[in-house]
């Protein structure tokens, strides 16, 4: 009985999404949210990708992109000599970044548009993505710390016997032992940047860098809101998502509790 319930809560909200974007507007004002689609139309869909969606789509893709790569470019390399190097200023270099999970992008948000806007960087994605990808590195050098420290000094020791040097070592060892966490901080980063809304809200202004988040507002006038079509929006911004957590959820959840090593 139970899990009828809880499959009722589940279902019921995506069956409102999903059954109104099968609607138009007049048939959705006129039966409400809870009613069966009488006339089946994909109408809302092609008009989303028609007014514009098609490019906020492509903008976040690409941000998304550049963000997963910037935080797989450098949080790997700067966890490991987190691990294995035991020095003072690597140390106080993990304070820093664990002081950095305490700071909501709310709070730098005026520093951060007058650094951009100084830069040359507003209006454009690139002034998006840096600042995505700097908010993202403080948890994903936890959860990848956290992962390879997972690794045995056994492992480390065979190597050194083997005459491996550094970078064989990283990339012949831990990296493939430490798979779980990268696939984690890859999830983490691409929903942090897949969904990310004030940063571009603040820092872009033009049609022409609007991403998905921002452009749903288009749907939003000041005689209303098209619901139907704004729903088809959301589920097409949200099945990428569901798809890189469908296939990525073990993964994500062992890193998560640190054991993505192992």
């Amino acid at each position: 009985m139970g899990v009828f319930l809880w499959l009722c809560l589940v279902a019921l909200p995506l069956y409102v999404m999903i059954a109104a974007t099968l609607q138009s507007r007049p048939d959705y004002t006129a039966g409400g949210p809870l009613s069966l689609p009488r006339n089946l139309t994909l109408s809302n869909y092609t008009q989303d990708f028609s007014s514009g969606f098609g490019r906020y789509f492509l903008n976040t893709v690409v941000v998304t992109t550049s963000v997963v790569a910037l935080v797989c470019l450098l949080v790997p390399p700067l966890a490991f000599a987190i691990v294995r190097n035991r020095g003072l200023a690597t140390s106080r270099v993990f304070r820093v970044f664990l002081l950095g999970l305490a700071i909501p992008a709310q709070a730098v948000i005026v520093p951060m548009f007058y650094v951009i806007s100084k830069a040359g960087l507003y209006d454009n994605l690139i002034g998006v993505i840096l600042p995505t990808a700097a908010f993202c590195l403080p948890v994903c050098v936890l959860i990848l710390t956290g992962t390879m420290r997972d690794i045995t000094n056994e492992l480390f020791e065979a190597m050194a016997i083997d005459g491996a040097t550094t970078r064989r070592v990283f990339f012949q060892l831990v990296v493939p032992l430490s798979k779980g966490g990268i696939a984690t901080i890859v999830v983490f980063s691409a929903l942090q940047a897949w969904n990310g809304f004030l940063f571009p809200l603040v820092l872009t202004q033009s049609e022409e860098t609007k991403v998905l988040t921002l452009g749903l507002y288009d749907f939003q006038t000041q005689h209303g809101v098209d619901i139907p079509g704004l729903l088809a929006a959301v589920v097409l911004s949200t099945l990428p998502v569901l798809f890189v957590y469908l296939f990525a959820r073990r993964a994500l959840v062992q890193g998560l509790m640190g054991v993505g090593g192992k």
